[in-house]
């Protein structure tokens, strides 16, 4: 193992999820994963005195909700008695009804790893200074924040050019996990739309819906209010119309959220959603019900949107992936890069 993995692996449990000697620390794997990422998070709980526990399962065929049939009573008492869970199955068991009893324990900390791949873990990890990439990412969210109600455009070189009202913040971002709750892996700033409101078309250049994949060609949404239509994306549109219907029971529902990616490490390998959708520019969208309609939010599919640009109330934000606007946030931006320390 690397001293660079080694590395990256201390930051994320010691440093972010703040795990402390003693503590009890569950890695939950599927066997399609990596199995130097979970062999790295074994070797740092070590290091750190924690009592650390690997579940290795079969992968999951669907997330959420989806996957509760596939949840066993031994997996179920392994997550209920940890301090930690690191989530690495791909698709995932956040928004599962045992990930729901996790989160009403109020002891768990929760981080949804996914198919974070041993490179990613590096980059994700390793490559970051935390505290600075924390600042941009602050001012972001200070930014959507202040803009709650007002109009926001999307556009990109592949031909997106979707709007939207900015919605109240479903939840915030954390600069590390030291209370119970779920985090995710840093990178991604989320803006949450009045879904009601979003209007235009989506070009999706990747999906997550059953598995993640690149797409060899673009597949677009036409969206007014809900989904309307989906078109080209070849193959895959079979697909990602049966896991859009599936989240919704039978129809299309609506886009949840958009994100933008800062982190200055992360890479679009097409071989992972986590690592993806973080690279600078790039979006993650959120497709199915809000989590505040019932059995929404739980097992949404996901598009990757690439190098984007966003107008917030009129004013140019982000412009081909780079953050340009206000000043201030933009100084943030451009001083944060990947570190080789």
């Amino acid at each position: 193992m690397s001293a660079a993995t080694q590395r990256a692996a201390e930051v994320l449990l010691a440093d972010y999820m703040a795990l402390k000697a003693g503590e009890n620390l569950l890695i939950t794997a599927d066997t399609a994963g990596d199995e130097a990422v979970w062999r790295a998070l074994l070797n740092a709980a070590q290091m750190a005195d924690a009592r650390a526990s690997l579940l290795l399962l079969s992968p999951l065929p669907f997330q959420g909700r989806l996957a509760d049939p596939y949840v066993t009573p031994t997996l179920s008492a392994a997550v209920l008695a940890a301090d930690v869970w690191i989530d690495l199955t791909f698709p995932y068991l956040a928004g599962s009804e045992l990930y729901d009893r996790a989160m009403e324990a109020k002891h768990i900390r929760y981080l949804l790893g996914g198919d974070l791949k041993c490179d990613g873990l590096v980059r994700l990890f390793g490559r970051v200074d935390l505290d600075r990439y924390y600042a941009v990412h602050r001012a972001f969210d200070e930014l959507v924040n202040n803009a709650i109600g007002r109009p926001v455009r999307i556009t990109d070189g592949a031909g997106t050019d979707v709007s939207f009202r900015l919605g109240k913040r479903g939840f915030e971002k954390p600069r590390r996990a030291d209370r119970p709750g779920a985090v995710l892996v840093p990178g991604a700033c989320t803006m949450f739309p009045e879904v009601e409101s979003v209007t235009g078309r989506i070009q999706v250049g990747s999906m997550f819906h059953e598995y993640y994949t690149a797409l060899a060609t673009p597949l677009t949404l036409q969206i007014d209010g809900k989904i309307k239509a989906l078109s080209g994306g070849g193959n895959e549109r079979i697909v990602a119309d049966r896991a859009l219907r599936r989240a919704v029971g039978g129809e299309y529902g609506y886009i949840i959220h958009f994100t933008h990616g800062i982190h200055p490490a992360a890479r679009a390998t097409g071989a992972s959603f986590i690592e993806d959708m973080r690279a600078k520019g790039n979006d993650a969208i959120g497709m199915g019900l809000p989590w505040w309609v019932p059995g929404g939010g739980e097992n949404h599919p996901d598009g990757v949107l690439y190098m984007q640009t966003i107008e917030v109330d009129g004013a140019r934000v982000v412009e081909d992936g780079e953050i340009v606007g206000p000043p201030a946030l933009a100084r943030l931006a451009a001083a944060l890069q990947p570190t080789y320390a």
